[in-house]
C-alpha cells in the first residue's frame, strides 16, 4: 500500500504540531519540513525536542529542506549546508533536500554538469559525517540548471554518491521537464501536486498551480506513482501542494484525506 507522507507547504500557515497532527490523523508514515516558510523552523522549538515530538506520534521526519542553488557551490555555501546538516542531525531526520539554482544561470552543457559534480564531491563526506542522505531535486523549469533526473544520476554514479543521494521525483516538475526515464533504484520519495488548470500550457505553469490531487489532475500523479510501483519503488508519496486556495482551506486535513482517498482507488484500478 502507498506510504503517504506530508510536507509543511502544503499546509504552509498551520505550525509544527498541527502539522505533525494533521499527518498523524491522515495515517501519514512522515513529514517533510522546511526553512521557507514565514515561521521559524519547528516554530523555534530545538531540533532534538521536535524531532522527539514527531516520534512520539508515531512519524519520521523525512527531510529538512533546503539548502538552495546548491549546486552553485561556495565556502559559503558549505556553511549553509553544514548548519542545515547540524539541525537534522539533532531532529533525527533522514535526509536534507537539496534544490539546483532556478535563475537561467550555469546552465550551458557542459558548466551545468561539471558544477553538479562539484557540489556532490562536496556534500558527500558531509552528509556521511551527518548520518544523512542528500535529497537531489531537478526542478522542470526552464530556467533550471538541473531540469533532468538523467543528469542527476549520471553525477551521482560518476561521484560513487549513488546511496548517499537520492532523488527527488516530483510529478509536476517531471511533467514540465517533458517526462524522461524513471529512476526507481535512485529515488528517495516522490512529491506529488495536480495541476487542473485548463487555461494554461506546460511552459506557463507555476508553482501557484500546484493543488491537491484529484479526478481533474493534468499532469498524471497516478500513473507516474504506479509507473515507479511497477518498477520497484516502495517509500514515500509525500503531498506538496503550493497553490495558496490549497494553504487557504478551512477544511485542509478532510481535502486531504480524498486526495489519499482518490489515490488509493487509482492505483488500485491500475493493479486490477
Amino acid at each position: 500500500m502507498t506510504a503517504f507522507a506530508l510536507n509543511h507547504m502544503t499546509v504552509a500557515r498551520m505550525g509544527y504540531v498541527q502539522l505533525l497532527d494533521t499527518a498523524a490523523a491522515l495515517g501519514c508514515i512522515g513529514v517533510e519540513v522546511r526553512n521557507d516558510l514565514p515561521q521559524p523552523l519547528f516554530d523555534g522549538m530545538a531540533p532534538a525536542e521536535a524531532g522527539a515530538m514527531a516520534r512520539a506520534k508515531g512519524l519520521r521526519i523525512l527531510a529538512v529542506a533546503e539548502v538552495k542553488r546548491f549546486n552553485d557551490w561556495s565556502d559559503d555555501k558549505a556553511i549553509e549546508a553544514l548548519a542545515l546538516m547540524k539541525i537534522a542531525q539533532a531532529a533525527g531526520a533522514e535526509a536534507v533536500s537539496l534544490i539546483p539554482r532556478n535563475d537561467s544561470l550555469g546552465m550551458g552543457n557542459g558548466e551545468r554538469q561539471a558544477s553538479l559534480r562539484v557540489a556532490l564531491k562536496a556534500l558527500k563526506p558531509m552528509l556521511e559525517d551527518h548520518g544523512l542522505t542528500g535529497m537531489v531535486e531537478p526542478l522542470g523549469f526552464e530556467i533550471c540548471a538541473l531540469r533532468y533526473k538523467s543528469e542527476a544520476v549520471e553525477a551521482i554514479e560518476a561521484t560513487g554518491g549513488k546511496g548517499r543521494f537520492k532523488l527527488v521525483h516530483d510529478t509536476f516538475h517531471h511533467t514540465l521537464a517533458h517526462g524522461g526515464d524513471y529512476f526507481p533504484d535512485h529515488t528517495g520519495i516522490i512529491h506529488i501536486s495536480g495541476v487542473v488548470d485548463q487555461t494554461v500550457t506546460l511552459g506557463q505553469m507555476t508553482d501557484a498551480h500546484r493543488i491537491l490531487v484529484d479526478d481533474a489532475d493534468r499532469i498524471g500523479n497516478v500513473d507516474q506513482i504506479a509507473a515507479l510501483t511497477a518498477l520497484g519503488f516502495t517509500g514515500p508519496v509525500s503531498f506538496e501542494a503550493f497553490a495558496p486556495q490549497v494553504h487557504a482551506s478551512t477544511s485542509l486535513q478532510a481535502d486531504l484525506a480524498a486526495s489519499i482517498q482518490f489515490i488509493r482507488e487509482g492505483m488500485a484500478r491500475k493493479a486490477a
